[in-house]
Parts: C-alpha cells; structure tokens; sequence
C-alpha cells in the first residue's frame, strides 16, 4: 500500500531564477510538480521526505532554461488486488458505491455487496441497508473493502471493490477517524519538518 522508494525527476528552470536562491528553487519546484501526482508505474505521490541530490544543470539549446536532474525519496501509494482498505462513500446509487481512498477513486458493483443489503432509493439520502436496517451504507460513511482489480492509466489507478468477505463493510464509529488522523499527522509532520538541506 504505502512504500519508501527511491525516484527520479528533471526541473526546467527559467533564467529569472538563476541567482543565490537557485537550489531552493529546484526543491519547491520539486515538491510542487511530483507531490500529488500519480504515475502508472509508482503509483500516488504522497510526500517528498528526503532530497539526495541535484544534478548539474543543463543549458537547453536555444531557450535559456537548464534542465536540472534530481534524485530523491518520496512515500508513494500503490494498491494492489488482494487488498484490504478502508475508504469513503462519495456515491451510492442502484449500481453500487462509489468511493475514495485517500486519491484513488474504488467502485463497488452491487453483485459484489452482499445481497442482504438492498438499495433504497427513497431514503434520504439514497443508500443500502439490511431488511432490518441495522447496517445503512451511505454517502460520506466510513467503510471497509477489499481491492479486486485496479485499472492503471499514465497518470491515474482506478479500483474495483468488494464488500463480500469477513470484516468488511461499514466501519464502527468508535474506529472512525482514529487512523486518518494518524496518516494526516504523519504526513503533515514530514512536510512541516523537512531538513532545511533536502
């Protein structure tokens, strides 16, 4: 799910940028292009944590930008089939949910909710619920999945999930939050407190 690794990136540089503040530059140009972004092959850019180094620039013929290469590591996402994860309704309508993990988005077909759970589409709002309404899955609700399938486009991982498995479905509220708030303040922590030389 989540990886260190190790990837490389090249920054085009203006010339309005040459000057004392050059390699600062390279760095927030660095975090602002790679973090949140999604490659097929790597998956979803979380956070940079570490900048190892910054190659020599090179003049790009004609134009005046340099061309800098730059090593660095980053806690990148990548789902894999066989996983189990927890995710958050955006959608529910008569084909099935529709969620998102973290920036992934997951659709869970309704063959693959279990069939005690039926759709009711005039509750307010629309969700699936057990005959005795003691399970109600609905939009912004906290639920548990497991990855079927993902589809990986170049720049984006689209999955397939399903509810039909022991200990999935709609996560107890005493849960909620407690894990989210463990990632953001992992996350927010790595970016707040970056070593002024990464």
């Amino acid at each position: 799910m989540f990886y260190h690794i190790s990837l490389e990136h090249e920054i085009l540089l203006h010339p309005r940028y040459f000057g004392p503040n050059l390699l600062n530059t390279v760095k927030q140009k660095l975090f602002t292009e790679v973090e949140g972004t999604c490659t097929g092959k790597y998956g979803f850019v979380i956070a940079v944590t570490t900048i190892d180094n910054i190659g020599a620039g090179v003049i790009q013929p004609g134009r005046g930008f340099v061309l800098y290469p730059v090593k660095y590591k980053a806690i990148v996402f990548r789902p894999f089939k066989g996983e189990v994860v927890d995710a958050v309704v955006t959608q529910v309508n008569k084909v099935g949910l529709f969620t998102e993990i973290g920036p992934m988005s997951c659709f869970i077909s309704r063959h693959s909710i279990p069939s005690e759970m039926e759709f009711d589409p005039n509750s307010n709002p629309p969700c699936y619920k057990t005959v005795d309404e003691d399970i109600v899955i609905q939009q912004d609700d906290e639920i548990r999945l497991k990855i079927v399938g993902t589809r990986v486009d170049k720049n984006d991982i689209f999955a397939i999930g399903s509810l039909m498995d022991d200990y999935l479905g709609k996560v107890p509220e005493c849960f909620l939050g407690v894990a989210m708030f463990w990632v953001v303040s992992q996350v927010t922590a790595l970016q707040l407190m970056r070593p002024s030389n990464c």
